[in-house]
């Protein structure tokens, strides 16, 4: 089964968590979230952080389990809000650094977040174009001025 444990230490946060020892058998099966740099943004409705991960024998630790983990550590009523990217794996291993986002509700986030998240996260659809229309599209856009791209885009 799984289990977490949190401490608070001022605004920064810790919490272990163990997964199933059945699926990740030949490794040590713990991991410890650490948050740091954490910030307050009113204007984009959401809080921000560097995000450390300790994973000692294992080689990487899912992005769903990380948001699973920091949405009960920080108290967020739905996992989707919690965005996390740019994750880089140490030498050596055992430990990884990312960014992490935590959005106020899913509006916020399908507002201020890039596209390319926001697909990634499942709140949109990815449109296929072929790449024969992005280039009319964009040739259209060229011989217009002002107001009148919009209109086309």
């Amino acid at each position: 089964a799984s289990a977490a444990v949190s401490t608070l230490f001022g605004r920064h946060q810790t919490a272990v968590c163990w997964t199933n020892p059945t699926v990740a058998a030949m490794s040590t099966t713990s991991c410890t979230l650490r948050t740091r740099k954490f910030m307050t943004n009113r204007l984009l409705a959401r809080r921000q952080f560097i995000l450390d991960v300790l994973h000692p024998g294992r080689a990487n630790v899912p992005k769903s389990e990380l948001r699973e983990k920091l949405s009960k550590m920080y108290d967020v009523s739905d996992p989707a809000c919690v965005s996390l990217f740019g994750f880089r794996t140490h030498f050596g291993g055992g430990k990884s650094t990312g960014f992490g986002l935590i959005y106020d509700n899913i509006d916020a986030m399908k507002k201020f977040e890039p596209k390319h998240r926001v697909i990634r996260a499942g709140l949109k659809t990815k449109v296929t174009k072929s790449r024969k229309q992005i280039k009319e599209k964009k040739n259209r856009v060229k011989k217009l001025r002002g107001g009148e791209k919009r209109k086309v885009m």
